[in-house]
């Protein structure tokens, strides 16, 4: 195979891309009980509460519908509250309640902001090169058409899973 040491090199730094996601989930999940994209949406919460839905699905990078999902287990976990604007009672705001303050007092970094903020750091051409580079892996995998599953998904099935196992 051609240049096999870049192969390697590429499937080397892959694997560190997802050891990284996976170990970054283990411990936001150990260390809270929440997954990743629940204390995203905390921390975005806390950045700019109240805050509309569509407002936090825009900062996340999700659907909106997405983000309900996510609100509604914070909610029923008491780390977050919904109120009715005062000048539109249409509108529906997002707040931190007293225990969601002190757990993203306590909180790691959750990987989406580690990632965000890294990728804002770089330039244009940069980012670019990147993208390519991913859209043709993309295209290697023969992905292209596989709508992305959010991995607010992913971990949320993972966490589950590992919650029935301990229960039987």
């Amino acid at each position: 195979m051609p240049n096999d040491p870049m192969v390697a090199e590429i499937l080397d730094n892959i694997r560190r891309v997802f050891q990284f996601v996976n170990e970054h989930s283990k411990r936001v999940v150990r260390e809270t009980g929440l997954t990743g994209p629940q204390l995203w949406a905390i921390k975005v919460i806390a950045e700019r509460a109240p805050i509309r839905v569509s407002e936090l699905a825009k900062r996340m990078y999700l659907h909106p519908a997405t983000v309900v999902g996510i609100i509604d287990r914070l909610e029923v976990q008491g780390l977050v509250s919904r109120t009715r604007s005062r000048t539109d009672r249409r509108v529906v705001e997002i707040d931190l309640t007293p225990q969601g303050i002190t757990l993203v007092a306590e909180a790691p970094e959750v990987f989406q902001g580690v990632l965000l903020k890294g990728l804002g750091s770089l330039s244009m051409d940069t980012l670019q090169e990147i993208a390519g580079g991913l859209d043709k892996l993309v295209t290697i995998l023969g992905v292209q058409e596989t709508p992305p599953v959010p991995i607010v998904l992913v971990e949320e099935r993972t966490l589950a899973k590992a919650k029935g196992k301990r229960r039987g």
